[in-house]
């Protein structure tokens, strides 16, 4: 038994993919056999939440306490040291395959009702890919439950920079505006990019800039991060309007990383009400996301 589960793997062209029974995650995404997205031993956890799916929200809710339709509710703490509910609640569940072809791959789960999110949903997470336009991701979220449900989506893709020093890869993030959060990651405030060291609207290196950060206001629909060999571009399309962008010092010993993460809302919207999706009981939502070599 692995950590993954059962692997998945899909080709096109140059592009290979793996995916993970446990947590529908992207397990690894190479180009002519050279990492794209970080990938990881299927006999060990993912680091940093590496390739996760982030349903039914993204990032964190402070506390793990909410209250939705004069109801309050408490989730269990899954990052103890922020006292937050963090990254939903499917990293850790495993899904089941629903189709499969040499380029393709459905993964589904039920997502039952349980203490703190007493919401019933159907989850699915669909991966392609092309030969031309590398890989795409759709998710499709169905309320079957008897109630309203608070919702919100989010993957956390980390885009290797194949030995290349993080200072010096250029980054472009298409957004106008920056979340100042607290010592628990949570958003405080909000300001546009303009004038601050956050302006990465034009392809500029990373330099002493380290980040995790939210950001919204998208002026665009993909970034990009270039290096002296390649250009890898994340896309998303009108479901996903807030990005987090992380630079970790390293994902794991020796190699360096930066998660650029589509998400439809920004951190504790749970709470916030920013971007926040109500789900009426048999309402679909549906969202997709993709990366390339430019």
């Amino acid at each position: 038994m692995t950590f993954d589960g059962r692997r998945y793997e899909i080709a096109a062209g140059p592009y290979r993919a793996a995916l993970a029974e446990v947590g529908a995650r992207l397990a690894g995404l190479w180009h002519d056999g050279s990492p794209v997205t970080v990938d990881s031993s299927p006999e060990a956890l993912p680091p940093k939440s590496t390739g996760a799916v982030l349903l039914p929200w993204p990032n964190r809710i402070a506390g793990g306490r909410y209250s939705f339709d004069g109801v309050d509710h408490q989730l269990p703490l899954t990052e103890p040291a922020r006292q937050n509910a963090s990254h939903g609640l499917v990293r850790f569940v495993r899904w089941s395959a629903t189709s499969q072809d040499a380029s393709s791959v459905t993964l589904a789960h039920d997502l039952v009702p349980q203490t703190g999110y007493p919401f019933e949903l159907r989850l699915e997470v669909s991966y392609r890919l092309a030969a031309e336009d590398g890989l795409r991701v759709r998710a499709a979220v169905t309320n079957t439950g008897r109630s309203a449900a608070p919702f919100g989506a989010g993957f956390h893709p980390y885009l290797d920079l194949a030995g290349h020093p993080l200072d010096t890869a250029e980054l472009l993030v298409p957004a106008g505006t920056v979340l100042d959060t607290d010592d628990r990651q949570i958003p405080t405030g909000r300001r546009p990019v303009e004038g601050t060291p956050f302006d990465l609207r034009t392809s500029r290196p990373i330099g002493s800039l380290r980040l995790d950060h939210g950001f919204a206001d998208l002026t665009g629909s993909a970034a990009v991060l270039r290096t002296e060999q390649r250009a890898v571009e994340i896309s998303w399309d009108a479901a996903f309007g807030y990005l987090q962008v992380f630079t970790p010092s390293f994902i794991t010993p020796g190699r360096n990383a930066v998660a650029i993460e589509p998400m439809s809302c920004p951190a504790n919207a749970f709470n916030s009400g920013e971007g926040l999706i109500r789900l009426e009981p048999g309402q679909q939502w549906t969202g997709s996301w993709g990366i390339r070599l430019v």
